[in-house]
């Protein structure tokens, strides 16, 4: 058995295979229960909505072959997804699905109608209402015309319903009945005993004509089909956010071989291939420009409008998209291993997860619809020797349940939410790796920031220069930066950049010497420059009198001053600070608004630690904590009893974010693959924070709002079709009804799910 780097576990390798033939969450349960029977199986999710099954397996122990097999011989169609023209192929399969469902319900519609004013308009004459009747075909004066009719109407409905019934009493001869088990029986049942009653027709028993119920079976088909096309419909939206990404990515690539221009298909490009990109043209593969300048527009990927520069040595991604030069880059990523194959993978992974809360229902499909036809055998027969055998309302009864109790909105609820929440999280630049983090995201109660490239720039900049009365600020700033050009100190090179974005030329250093733990010392036109900290001055014997209340404001506020003295003489000072990001207030605002408790850990002294804290409104301080212990603060966090995010960079915060209930990443979109993280916000912006945890509770509420309905709907439903309305002195429910609240109870999941797509990012 392969083993992986710490020499104790199986490699186990993923892969997603797009299912065919599923109809409710018993098939998804059975195909589940399949392929786990297998050895070297470490988990398999089926995602009903997405029609998907997502398998980790051990490939020494079985192959891919045998779990296609599996799922084969438990009645299903299992087929690998070509990641190449995956998008193409599930849009087409899905509009080829969806035209010809609505095809069934049209050829179904055109005789079910017909049949059901024919079956129904006799009847209404009882209750006063008088509509148009052939006289021919009154059932009391030709019965057997009558029936005939009705039977010739119901063929073709039954016929374009015909997979209800090879599927599901295959299933039921397989002893795992599923939602087309119940409508075969259902209808089935209808139309037998309906053919039955034509046979005693033509006998001689004309009473039997009042026993017919070949428009119970093809309206049931009918309303069935409806629903199932409005299903499909919907589906296919919930799937939209991974099309959308998988479109991105370009068919061609133009490559420089032999020394002339090529364009071929992008599955044809090497790693070290030579590409170029035109104007209007987008990025096929990842690298590194080699020449040129231009402006890519990188939208995609950071979720930033603005297109950035580019020129020898900046990397590029595949599908962000050229926008003015042209330029030739080196292929350095292709196919799977580019950022936003890495996207696309960290999607599919999240839409294919099961939440905790998912197990529920799980749990319910698992034994429901064997549960279902007890029932509806039990009541059918309680009810024919109650009503002293009364065929035909036993038959109505039985027919009732079993076409009302479908598991197909247990079934959606869960992993339709799933999709369109992460979906739109995608969108939204937060990429969220699975259904235990989204759920979990939504019990946070504590947020911990890293301070360092989290709350602040990560990079240290000019933000104040002093001077004493016989300075000048630029001319400080520009000799200040002149001298440091030689430093390799964080706030000298700080410095110099300061310098050189007010546009300051730098000036000749004659001398230059770096005096550990103090500052340097340069000679620059004949004058000597030092910058340093106090501990400098005061070994050089310069008075710091006239700014020391400017110096310990700085300080305060969380900045470094660095002191400037020329010739002896203090001269000013120069502050460099690591500035807040402008979103980390907005941010922190917002997470206040949700009720929840923000802290920042750092490895800076107090009084650093304290200035930012308060400048964004921090409520808890986490300071002078090194790398190696900050997961036990987050641990000291959980022991109160808080659920804990952790934000940080996902390198050096690594533990902590491993530690944290749920852990985000800041990232640039390029390190997708975080494997700490559980959230990984593409965007640097810290307000995608609460958005995430804002996603969450609204994908939680969703949910439960699916299980609530698909629950209660069954709860109610399924005794009212086994009679207990009857009893009370209300209507019987007929079948008819039955099917159509059916129908409308998947397609009311679904609907409620897609309402996610209306999810606004909290704004910076």
């Amino acid at each position: 058995m392969p083993q992986n780097r710490k020499g104790d576990l199986p490699m186990m390798e993923h892969q997603a295979l797009s299912i065919r033939g599923m109809t409710c969450a018993a098939c998804a349960g059975r195909i589940e229960r399949a392929v786990r029977k297998l050895s070297g199986i470490g988990q398999a999710n089926v995602n009903l909505a997405g029609e998907k099954l997502f398998v980790e397996y051990d490939s020494a122990a079985v192959q891919l072959p045998a779990i296609k097999e599996a799922i084969e011989k438990a009645g299903y169609q299992a087929l690998e997804i070509d990641k190449a023209d995956a998008a193409d192929e599930d849009r087409v399969r899905k509009r080829k699905e969806i035209r010809t469902l609505w095809t069934k319900f049209v050829v179904s519609a055109v005789f079910s109608l017909p049949l059901l004013y024919i079956a129904m308009a006799p009847m209404l004459t009882q209750y006063g209402i008088t509509l148009p009747y052939p006289k021919g075909l009154d059932p009391m004066n030709d019965p057997l015309v009558y029936a005939l009719l009705e039977l010739a109407l119901v063929i073709p409905a039954i016929g374009v319903g015909y997979r209800f019934y090879t599927v599901g009493f295959k299933a039921l001869r397989q002893r795992s009945p599923n939602m087309d088990s119940l409508i075969a029986i259902g209808t089935g049942a209808a139309a037998l005993y309906s053919i039955y009653n034509t046979v005693q027709i033509a006998n001689g028993n004309s009473r039997a004509v009042e026993s017919l119920y070949f428009e119970t079976a093809g309206v049931i088909i009918t309303l069935i089909l409806l629903g199932k096309s409005l299903e499909a419909v919907s589906k296919g939206r919930t799937s939209e956010a991974i099309r959308k990404l998988m479109g991105l990515a370009p068919k061609t690539a133009i490559v420089i071989r032999d020394g002339a221009e090529k364009e071929i298909p992008i599955e044809e490009v090497a790693i070290g291939d030579v590409i170029v990109i035109k104007p209007g043209a987008k990025i096929p593969v990842d690298g590194t420009i080699t020449c040129g300048r231009t402006a890519i527009d990188e939208s995609m990927l950071t979720g930033e409008s603005m297109p950035v520069d580019k020129k020898a040595g900046d990397p590029v991604y595949a599908a962000s998209l050229n926008t003015t030069g042209t330029a030739q880059f080196r292929a350095e990523k292709i196919g799977s291993d580019t950022a936003l194959a890495q996207i696309i993978r960290l999607v599919e992974d999240a839409q294919g997860s099961k939440a905790p809360i998912a197990q529920l229902a799980d749990v319910v499909s698992g034994y429901f619809v064997p549960i279902v036809c007890a029932i509806a055998l039990i009541a059918g027969v309680a009810w024919y020797f109650g009503t002293g055998g009364n065929v035909a309302f036993a038959l109505t009864i039985f027919i009732s349940v079993l076409v009302i109790a479908c598991p197909c909105a247990l079934g959606l609820a869960t992993p339709t939410a799933i999709m369109v929440g992460t979906g739109k999280g995608a969108e939204n630049g937060i990429l969220i790796k699975g259904g235990e983090a989204l759920e979990t995201a939504h019990k946070i109660s504590t947020v911990v920031f890293d301070k360092t490239g989290t709350i602040t720039e990560g990079k240290p900049t000019v933000t104040d220069v002093l001077t004493t009365e016989d300075a000048e600020a630029d001319a400080l700033l520009q000799i200040t930066a002149s001298a440091e050009k030689g430093s390799e100190h964080p706030l000298g090179q700080a410095i110099v950049n300061g310098a050189q974005d007010r546009g300051l030329a730098l000036l000749k250093t004659d001398s230059f010497d770096s005096i550990t733990g103090r500052g340097i010392e340069a000679q620059i036109g004949g004058r000597i420059v030092l910058a340093g900290n106090r501990k400098l001055m005061d070994e050089r014997g310069i008075a710091l009198s006239t700014l020391e209340a400017e110096s310990d404001a700085l300080a305060s506020e969380g900045k470094t001053p660095m002191y400037v003295a020329l010739d002896g003489q203090l001269a000013g000072i120069v502050a460099v600070a690591d500035v807040v990001k402008p979103s980390s207030r907005a941010a922190i605002e917002s997470l206040h608004g949700m009720g929840i408790e923000v802290a920042m850990i750092t490895g800076d002294n107090r009084r650093t630690a304290d200035a930012i804290a308060t400048q964004v409104g921090i409520d808890r301080v986490l300071a002078e904590v090194l790398p190696q212990d900050k997961s036990n603060e987050v641990k000291k966090l959980q022991g109160e009893g808080r659920k804990v995010a952790m934000v940080g960079d996902g390198i050096n915060d690594a533990p902590a974010l491993a530690q944290a209930d749920v852990g985000i990443a800041i990232g640039s979109g390029t390190d997708v693959a975080m494997e700490s993280a559980d959230i990984v916000l593409m965007r640097s912006q810290l307000t995608d924070v609460p958005t995430a945890i804002y996603l969450s509770k609204r994908t939680i509420r969703n949910i439960k709002q699916n299980l609530f309905w698909a629950f209660g709907y069954n709860v109610i439903g399924i005794p009212i079709a086994a009679g207990l309305l009857y009893l009370l002195g209300g209507p019987l429910l007929n079948p008819i009804f039955a099917a159509a609240a059916m129908s409308l109870s998947s397609v009311s999941v679904l609907t409620n799910a897609l309402r996610l797509k209306r999810f606004k990012a909290i704004s910076q």
